[in-house]
C-alpha cells in the first residue's frame, strides 16, 4: 500500500495566537455604553414595551399605530437620544457612536433580546442597512433630504429587492426596470416581501432596478432613491409570514408602474448597484445574526424557566426524557454562534467588508438555522404554550426562520463559503 504524504493547504483560518483576528474583546472604552444599554432595555424598553401593547389594543386600522402607541414610543426614543443611546450600528463618530463591528456585536445581542429595543435606540433594519448606503454613497442633497431624518429617528424606510417572478438572490436576474427619459428616470417593475414598506412612517425606499441588459453583468443594476408618496407606487398588499401580516410594519407585495424620479435620485452612479448592495448587505447580514444570538438568548432563558417550573410525571420537565442534554447543547451552540459572529465582526473591522464576505457568509448560513433549532425546543418545552400568544417563542420562532431567506438564503452563503474553500486548494 502505498503511503502519501499529507501536505496541510495554507488557509486563512488556522488559529494563530498572535492575529488581531482572534482577539475578541470589547474595547474597554465602550463597556461602559454596553452596561447603560442593558439597563435602559430593562428599565424603560421593557415597560414600554407593555405600555406599547396595550396602547394599540381595539384600534381599527391594522396598518397604523395609534397616537397612544406612538407617543410612548417616542417617549422613549427621546430619552435614548437624550442618554446617548442611538445609531451605534454607524462606525462614523458623527452620525453614529463610532464603535468597531465587534463592539456592536455585543450591543446588538441584547438589542435582539427585546422586539422594541433596536427601534428604540435608532439601529432597526431595514433603516440600518439604508442609513449606511447613504451616509456612505449619498450625495450632499439626498443626505440633507432622507439620511438627516432616518437618522433622527423621524422616518422610516425600505430596501426594495426581492421578485416574485425571478430567483432574485442573484442580483442579475433583476427584471425591474429603470429607463432614463429626459431628467427622469421611468420604473416599471414587480416587487414583493418589502419589509417594513407597510408602516405608515415609511417614506423613502431604496430601489434596485435593472438600467442596462446589455452591460457585463455585474454593471446591469443600480439603485435608486424613490419617495414612497411617489405617483405610480402601488402597494398591492402584504405578503405573510407563517400566516402573520405582521401589521402595521408589514411585508409587501408592490408594483412600481411608469415611477418617474428624478436623474438626482440615483445612487452613486448608474450601473453600480451591485456594488452598493454589497456593501449594505454585509453589515446588514451581521446585523441580523448579532440580533439573533440575543433571540437563541432568551429561548434558553425561557426554556430553562419552564423546565424548572413544571413538574410531569413526578419530575422536573428539565430533568424529563432528553431535556438536559437539549439544554447543555442550546447553551453549547450559542457560544459557538457566538465566537462566530464576534470574529465576523472583528474580520471586517481589521479587513473590511468585502475582504470578511467570506466570514459574514459563515454566520449567515449557521446562526439562523441553529437558532431556530434552540428556539424550536424551547417551544417544545413549553408544550402548546409555545405555539400561542402566552410567550414570544413561536414569533420568535417565524422571525429567525425567514432570516434563512432574508439577505440572501442560506445556500448562497453556503456557495460562497465553499467555493473560497476551494479556492484554497
Amino acid at each position: 500500500m502505498t503511503k502519501h504524504a499529507y501536505i496541510p493547504r495554507t488557509t486563512n483560518y488556522t488559529l494563530n495566537p498572535g492575529d488581531e483576528l482572534n482577539d475578541l474583546r470589547m474595547s474597554d472604552q465602550v463597556r461602559p455604553l454596553y452596561d447603560h444599554v442593558k439597563k435602559f432595555i430593562r428599565d424603560t424598553v421593557e415597560p414600554m414595551s407593555i405600555e406599547f401593547a396595550k396602547a394599540g389594543e381595539g384600534k381599527q386600522d391594522r396598518w397604523s399605530f395609534t397616537p397612544k402607541q406612538l407617543e410612548v414610543l417616542e417617549k422613549a426614543k427621546n430619552k435614548a437620544k437624550q442618554e446617548g443611546l442611538w445609531n451605534f450600528f454607524l462606525p462614523d463618530d458623527e452620525t453614529g457612536q463610532g464603535l468597531k463591528n465587534l463592539d456592536y456585536a455585543y450591543i446588538a445581542a441584547e438589542l435582539g433580546k427585546s422586539p422594541l429595543a433596536s427601534e428604540t435606540m435608532n439601529c432597526s433594519a431595514p433603516d440600518t442597512g439604508n442609513m449606511e448606503v447613504l451616509e456612505r454613497v449619498g450625495t450632499k442633497e439626498q443626505k440633507e433630504k432622507w439620511l438627516k431624518p432616518l437618522l433622527n429617528g423621524e422616518i422610516r424606510s425600505a430596501y426594495v429587492m426581492t421578485e416574485p417572478n425571478v430567483a432574485s438572490s442573484d442580483a442579475k436576474n433583476i427584471s425591474t426596470t429603470a429607463k432614463l427619459v429626459g431628467d427622469e428616470w421611468v420604473i416599471n417593475g414587480e416587487k414583493y416581501y418589502i419589509s417594513g414598506l407597510g408602516d405608515p412612517r415609511c417614506k423613502i425606499l431604496i430601489v434596485m432596478v435593472k438600467t442596462n441588459p446589455d452591460a457585463a453583468p455585474s454593471k446591469q443594476q443600480s439603485q435608486i432613491l424613490v419617495p414612497r408618496d411617489t405617483p405610480g407606487v402601488e402597494v398591492l398588499g402584504p405578503m405573510y409570514v407563517f400566516g402573520q401580516d405582521h401589521a402595521p410594519r408589514g411585508h409587501m407585495h408592490m408594483r412600481f408602474n411608469n415611477v418617474r424620479v428624478p436623474k438626482e435620485n440615483m445612487l452613486l452612479g448608474e450601473g453600480r448597484g451591485f456594488e452598493i448592495s454589497q456593501l449594505r448587505l454585509g453589515p446588514g447580514r451581521i446585523h441580523h445574526c448579532m440580533r439573533t444570538i440575543g433571540k437563541a438568548e432568551k429561548a434558553l432563558d425561557l426554556m430553562v424557566q419552564r423546565g424548572l417550573t413544571r413538574e410531569a410525571f413526578g419530575k422536573k420537565i428539565a430533568h424529563l426524557g432528553g431535556n438536559m442534554q437539549i439544554i447543555a447543547q442550546a447553551r453549547c451552540e450559542i457560544e459557538a454562534m457566538r465566537l462566530m459572529v464576534l470574529k465576523a465582526a472583528k474580520a471586517m473591522d481589521v479587513l473590511g467588508n468585502k475582504e470578511a464576505r467570506v466570514w459574514v457568509s459563515m454566520v449567515k448560513a449557521m446562526v439562523p438555522e441553529r437558532a431556530c433549532k434552540i428556539i424550536d425546543q424551547a417551544i417544545q418545552m413549553h408544550g402548546a404554550t409555545g405555539i400561542s400568544h402566552w410567550t414570544p417563542l413561536a414569533e420568535m420562532y417565524q422571525d429567525v426562520r425567514h432570516l434563512r431567506f432574508a439577505d440572501g438564503p442560506d445556500e448562497v452563503h453556503w456557495m460562497v463559503v465553499g467555493r473560497h474553500e476551494l479556492s484554497m486548494a
